[in-house]
Parts: C-alpha cells; structure tokens; sequence
C-alpha cells in the first residue's frame, strides 16, 4: 500500500512521501519477525539530513529477522488530506500503516518537534498517551538528545534510549526477540520491567514523581526492583564503521551531500554547549577508514560532495594531512569537501581554501560573544586579534560573504558587552573594506541563549523578553552600514526552548493541550503560535516562567537528575561557580584534566591525572 495518487496530487513535495529512493531496504513483510517504524518528527528534508538515522536504519536493517522503515511528519497540506480521507500514515518503504509495527522509534533532537510527536501518533490511528495504548498497539520508543530530558514527554513514550543507541541496540532486539516469541503470553509490562534493566534504557511508568507544596520538583523513584535510581548514558569506546550506503534522497534535502563523522565528542568545554557535554569524551575515526568510506560514498550514492562531520572538525589530528589525502586519492572525480565546526584562526581559511572545487560562496564563524570577559564565562575564547587575523586571511584570498554567530542573553552578559559586539562587528567590516575587489558582505545571525539540563548553566535563568528585544535595537542602531545584515530568533521560540528543555513531567499535559489547540511544527516561523502555548499553560495551571525565566539555587533537585550522563555534578557546579568568576577551563586533551568524570574513557587523562598527584 502507498498514498494513492489522487492524495499526492493535492500536496507540495509529494516525493516526501513516496518512497523508492536509491539504497533504500525493503524486505518481505512476511517474513520479518519484529518490524520497526524509524520515525523523525519534522520534514522530510530534516530527517534525512540527520545523522543518527542512517546509523540506526543500517544496525537494524542488518539483522535478517529486523525489518526497519522510515516515516517523517507530513506537512500541513499533506495532513489536511490525509484528515479529510481518514487515510493513515504510511511508512516510506512498504506503505504499511504504522499501526502495523510491533516498535515506532522516535528521534528527538529539538524540543520543538513534541507536538508533532503527538500528531504522527494519532495520524497513525495510535492513541496518544501511553496510558491508553494497550497490547494491541506498538511499542512507542524515544532516543536523541532531547531525551537526556524526558520527562516533558513521558505522558507519551513507554521507555526512552539515552545514550547512543549503537550499545544499546543489540541487547534490545533481544529482548524484543524474546517477547515476541512468548506471543500472547507476555504482555508489555513484563516487555518493560525487562527492558528496565538494560543500561540506558528510561520506563518512565515504573517510576513515582513527587513535588514540593511550593511546586518545586521533589523526586523520582522506581517502582519496581528492576528499575534502577540512576540511568546512565550508554556510549561506544570505538566508533562502528560509517554508514556508506545510505538512501539517496529523491528531493533536494537540507544537507544535500555524502557525510562522514570523523569524530564524536568535544573537549573544549564550551559552557552553554549541551552536545559538548553528552558526546563526550572524544573519538575518533582511523584516517584511512575514512578515506575508504569516502570512496565508498561515491561510488555507492553517486555524491560529488562529501562532508566531514563533527563538532569541532579542526580538531581532528592532522586534518590537513586528511584533506589532502582524500584530494589525491579522489581528485579525478571532482569530488568537493565541506567542513563545518572549524575553528576561528587563519588556518581554517587556508584548509577551506584548499578544499577540492570549493566556490567562495561564503564562511561561517561563531564566536558567540563579542567581549572577551563573556568569551571567558561561557568558556569560548577567541582573542580579537585572532578573529581580525582569521577575517583579513579570508577577505585576501577572496572571501567576500562571511557570516558571524553570536548568542544573546549569556549569563552576566551587559550592555557593555553589547557595545563590545557591536565594534568588533564594525572592525570586521571595517577590515574587509580595505581589501581589494568587492564590498564585504557581513551576515550576523543571533540566537538567544537557552539554558539546558547536564551543563554548567542549567541552574541559570533565561533573559526575559523585553530585556532581550532592548538589546536588539542596540544592535540595530550600531550596525546601520550597508554590507552589515542583522537577523534574529523569535524570542518566544526561545522561550518556549527552554521551557522544554529544563521541564518536569507536568509540561506533558502543556504539550498534550497545545497540540490539541493546533500546535505543529513549533519550529518553523510560519506555524508556530505562541499564543496557542500560553493558552495551553493557562488550562494546565503552569506558569512558562516558572520553567525558564527563574534561577535555580544549585542544591535544587532538577528534573532531569535521574538521567546520569556520566559527569560529575560537582564539576557542573564548578564550571558554573567559575563562570560567574570569568574564569576559563582548558581543553583537557591538551592541558590539565578538568577531572569531569568520564576520564576512565581517555587513557591520557588518567596518565595525566597520575603525574599530577605524584
């Protein structure tokens, strides 16, 4: 079965939704023992740009039992159609509805997707809250990064994933395996007080929530004995090799290129940075494992451009010696490289203007803060003259669009430092005028910080609106001169951020309302409605500042404590405490072990460690 064409006639981008694509697995539905719905809540042209899912299609579909298919959200015109026929959400492979699966697994990467969680759910015909899903309906999972958090959406998810899924999975399957074997002998709370007792695995029904009379989050606890206090992250030693056959997208996707992780994890520390915290610690791919997954790239995908992913590509050990060996080795099929996440110094300019067939379309840098003091609280230093040195290297060989990330609302942050951003701003653009040929373009894009769980600001408070947009109109007043294009987040996209992202299990019923109010893809500037969320907050009698905009004291439970991503909180708190103090915390790969506590992961930490104390 598929969406028939009379349906995909009606919508926009109907190859969202067709399927068929190059490398895609479709195995006899018959003879699949457990079938697996690998479900991304956002578009397809997201999902299939995001990395963990060709890493999870892959582990799944190469068990001979495992049957895994893909189904994203569909767009607003595509469930208007699909409403109005009363026709299911179909999977992408086998157009199976995904009420058919025994598993619908969910990738949560960005709070913003919840609502449409909720939406594919009751567009499949699957009751929305676990509650009132019984035996007969599939097994809701959740994993991503957004899981480190469960708790929002735990009204909804039977047990989530936390960690990377790659060590988790094959004791999963088993216990699916199992399961499904016993038949109707074997009902899904023995499935879940068994998955229980598998690291990393969350079951939030077999645990008891209490809060304080003033509202405060009180505790968690188990219920049962297979249920542990504490869940820890579950990370592989040794990276399994890259996915080099992925599905090939029909339509023009948001990265639309080949991509390789070179290496998981950062050890610069960037305070405000959640995924510097829950990759950690650093590994990293053998050069020539990567030069044969590029070959193999090509020829499997047909891709002439290739990318090199990881959170800070520039660390990677002798990165220049790996671009130009892929050069050598693939030169003759006009390959092009992309690195993003390369450092602010003049010899990132000279690595991408090394890179085979690379256009001077345009370099991004993000220095997130424009005073140096600020730099030093969020721990992400950049000295001016280094940042004016990296600008003049690109501006000389020809770089005339330079794009410049900056966070507002940063913990201490004043208008001094406002000031500050602005003159190195206009210093930049000042550099870039001197240089021959064209005008310099300078595109500065602002986010507002958002605090979130596992970092040293998890305990801070969100800078409030109007403080926020008064700093954007200092912004506009100093960068007036042409070449300069200021843009900015929705402030209230923000807000609704970090509600999200620091909340407790009572923001289910906030999530639940908002999205039978309308709420669909929050993300996206278009659909999202904020005063559809107040309204839901009002009906559940919760405040949106109580989650966001309030400083937690450091000895208040948090809601997310039973989620132990491997550090220790007392060098959450000590990161914190010198932040406040503008102190900086070197990387530890490269000086002193910060002793955060997954040292037991890097041999060179603990060598360091013992010199230190003897």
């Amino acid at each position: 079965m598929s969406y028939p064409d009379s349906i995909l006639s009606q919508v926009s981008k109907p190859a969202r939704y067709t399927g068929g694509e190059w490398n895609a697995v479709l195995k006899d539905w018959q003879k699949a023992d457990l079938k697996i719905a690998l479900s991304y809540p956002d578009t397809y042209e997201l999902g299939m740009s995001n990395m963990a899912l060709p890493i999870l299609y892959e582990l799944f579909n190469r068990q001979r039992d495992v049957l895994a298919e893909r189904v994203f959200a569909p767009w607003i015109d595509m469930e208007a159609v699909m409403r109005a026929t009363k026709t299911p959400l179909l999977s992408l492979e086998s157009g199976h509805s995904l009420k058919d699966f025994d598993i619908i697994g969910f990738s949560l990467g960005y709070e913003l997707t919840y609502t449409n969680v909720l939406n594919m759910l009751d567009l499949a015909g699957i009751p929305v809250l676990a509650a009132e899903r019984d035996d007969c309906h599939p097994i809701v999972i959740a994993g991503g990064s957004s899981a480190h958090n469960p708790e929002p959406m735990a009204d909804f998810i039977d047990f989530f994933v936390i960690g990377e899924a790659e060590e988790v999975l094959p004791k999963l399957i088993a216990c699916f395996r199992d399961w499904k074997r016993k038949g109707e002998r074997a009902s899904k709370k023995e499935l879940f007080r068994q998955v229980a007792t598998i690291g990393g695995i969350y079951v939030p029904s077999l645990y008891h929530v209490e809060y304080q009379s003033d509202g405060l989050f009180k505790s968690i606890t188990p219920t049962v004995a297979e249920a542990s206090p504490r869940i820890q992250r579950q990370l592989v030693a040794k990276l399994l090799p890259p996915v080099t056959k992925p599905v090939v997208p029909f339509l023009e996707v948001i990265h639309d290129r080949g991509a390789i992780e070179i290496s998981r994890g950062c050890s610069r520390g960037c305070r405000f940075c959640q995924a510097g915290i829950i990759y950690r610690p650093v590994r990293q791919r053998p050069q020539e494992e990567i030069l044969q997954a590029v070959g193999e790239l090509i020829t499997n995908c047909g891709y002439d451009e290739v990318s090199l992913v990881s959170l800070s590509t520039s660390d990677y050990p002798h990165i220049n010696e790996l671009v130009a060996n892929i050069a050598q080795r693939y030169g003759s099929q006009n390959l092009a490289l992309s690195l993003p996440s390369l450092r602010i110094d003049s010899a990132s300019v000279k690595l991408i203007d090394s890179l085979p067939r690379r256009r001077k379309s345009g370099l991004t840098f993000a220095p997130e803060a424009g005073s140096q003091r600020l730099q030093r609280v969020i721990n992400k230093c950049t000295p001016e003259d280094e940042l004016m040195e990296t600008a003049a290297a690109a501006f000389s060989r020809g770089w005339r669009n330079l794009k410049l990330y900056f966070m507002l609302g940063l913990p201490t942050e004043t208008t001094d430092d406002i000031e500050s951003l602005i003159q190195l701003i206009n210093r930049v653009h000042s550099l870039g005028r001197k240089a021959p040929g064209k005008r310099p373009q300078l595109r500065v894009s602002l986010s507002t910080f958002v605090p979130k769980p596992h970092t040293p600001f998890q305990w801070v408070a969100q800078e409030s609106e109007l403080k926020l947009m008064a700093k954007h109109e200092l912004l506009k007043q100093g960068l007036r001169r042409k070449g300069t294009r200021l843009s900015w987040q929705d402030t209230k996209v923000s807000l609704l951020e970090a509600i999200l992202s620091r909340g407790d299990r009572r923001l289910g019923k906030v999530i639940y309302r908002a999205w039978q109010l309308g709420a669909r893809f929050d993300g996206w500037s278009e659909h999202f409605n904020y005063e559809i969320w107040l309204s839901a907050f009002k009906e559940s009698g919760l405040e949106p500042g109580f989650y966001a905009q309030r400083q937690r004291p450091l000895d208040e439970p948090l809601p997310w404590t039973h989620i132990d991503v491997g550090l220790r909180p007392v060098f959450l708190k000590r990161e914190y405490q010198r932040a406040l103090k503008g102190e900086e915390t070197p990387d530890c790969r490269h000086q002193a072990c910060s002793a955060c506590g997954l040292e037991r992961w890097q041999p060179e930490c603990q060598q360091r460690q013992r010199l230190a104390s003897g």
